[in-house]
């Protein structure tokens, strides 16, 4: 029997096209899970899922990656706030520590975080890991999700 506090998912998609639905696959998946990890090659497509989601959340406004900001702050059509890190630029995990990064993992809102291996030691222990690599067409993609940490009824 499966660890019950481990769940994973694969979705495979042949196309941006195919994206919202893979979004909607992927919230249902997450349930309460609020810390996500994205890691994937540079260009592998995790910015352009996590603006999917977004999408998927009623975000309205433009989400890019704040590869400078480290985090990006946008607003759901039920007004919950998502916080999106990319932390590719960081060379020290102080640099997050600098910004309130955990303050912004315990405040109970979505996190979306790219790069997570430079503050690895900063995450929670609770979370979904999400790897995203390329399929064998251009816009194909294979989105392996992994959910860790507590059952606690939140997946």
């Amino acid at each position: 029997m499966p660890d019950p506090l481990v769940q994973e998912r694969t979705l495979q998609i042949s196309s941006k096209a195919e994206l919202p639905q893979a979004a909607a696959d992927f919230l249902a998946f997450i349930g309460q899970k609020r810390i996500i990890l994205f890691e994937g090659e540079m260009a592998a497509g995790k910015t352009t899922f996590i603006k999917a989601i977004c999408a998927a959340k009623g975000v309205q406004e433009h989400v890019s990656s704040p590869t400078f900001a480290l985090v990006n702050e946008y607003e759901a059509a039920r007004g919950e706030v998502i916080y999106h890190f990319d932390f590719y630029r960081i060379d020290d995990p102080a640099e997050a520590l600098d910004i309130g990064v955990l303050e912004y993992f315990h405040s109970d809102n979505l996190c979306l975080i790219e790069w997570p291996s430079k503050i690895e030691n900063l995450l929670p222990e609770e979370g979904v890991l999400v790897t995203i690599t390329p399929g064998p067409q251009e816009e194909a993609r294979i989105i392996q999700m992994r959910a860790y940490g507590g059952n606690d009824g939140k997946f």
